[in-house]
């Protein structure tokens, strides 16, 4: 069994869980696959937008890293989310709802103000989710937080550090402190104060996104370990 090395101090994102959950579906839940996908449901309702927020059965199986944890063959895993979220249904966590067309959709909404809205208004044919209303998540696509990202590849964090990361944070695209964090690495410039000066630098100068961007963009990156090879700055 693989051994959890712990929670990380840095800042990371919450989900937040309804107290009824506890008090109310917890002492009832007898089986670990539908304990998975409740926490689950919580998990990935909570990264979408809008008012109606919605999953489809396609959703769970294309989480590789979920449907792993639920066995480890891909038949068996089948099985066992589809007894899980029938047992979900059964308990009331959550609704159920059948799209009829070409290819027939199963939805799963929470059973909460919200979720029994959204039923109704798909039920009413009032509304239809679309592929293109929310964004694909996965598990393990989780993208590291500004802390994570500082500490696998730069070094330890300290008060003063983690005060810059956060100022940095909410000025720069996270996009950019990943690339900056990784231009450091490759030029061996393991330092925030390199990394904030490339940031500078493309704040003031521009960056120029469409290239990198383009299936060249190995190259844009030799160009640009080229422009910064020759900073001097200390740690």
């Amino acid at each position: 069994m693989p051994t959890f090395q712990g929670f990380s101090a840095a800042k990371v994102r919450l989900t937040p869980v309804p107290a009824p959950f506890f008090s109310e579906l917890l002492p009832e839940i007898d089986h670990l696959g539908e304990l998975k996908i409740t926490l689950y449901v919580f998990w990935r309702l909570d990264q979408m937008e809008g008012d109606f927020r919605v999953l489809k059965e396609s959703d769970f199986r294309a989480d590789a890293l979920l449907m792993r944890g639920l066995a480890a063959n891909a038949r068996e895993a089948e099985a066992r989310l589809a007894e899980a979220l029938e047992r979900a249904v059964i308990r009331g966590t959550l609704l159920k709802a059948t799209l009829e067309g070409e290819a027939p959709e199963t939805l799963y909404f929470l059973n909460s103000p919200k979720g029994r809205a959204a039923l109704e208004a798909v039920q009413r044919g009032k509304w239809r989710p679309s592929d293109d209303l929310q964004t694909p998540l996965e598990l393990n696509l989780d993208r590291p937080n500004i802390f994570r990202l500082y500490e696998q590849n730069i070094g330890p964090l300290t008060p003063i550090l983690a005060d810059m990361l956060r100022e940095a944070e909410k000025i720069y695209p996270q996009e950019w402190i990943e690339d900056a964090v990784r231009l450091a690495v490759e030029n061996n410039k393991r330092s925030w104060r390199y990394v904030d000066a490339i940031l500078r630098r493309w704040q003031e100068q521009g960056r120029d996104e469409k290239q990198t961007r383009t299936v060249n963009r190995r190259d844009t990156e030799k160009d640009r370990r080229r422009s910064y090879a020759d900073w001097e700055t200390p740690d």
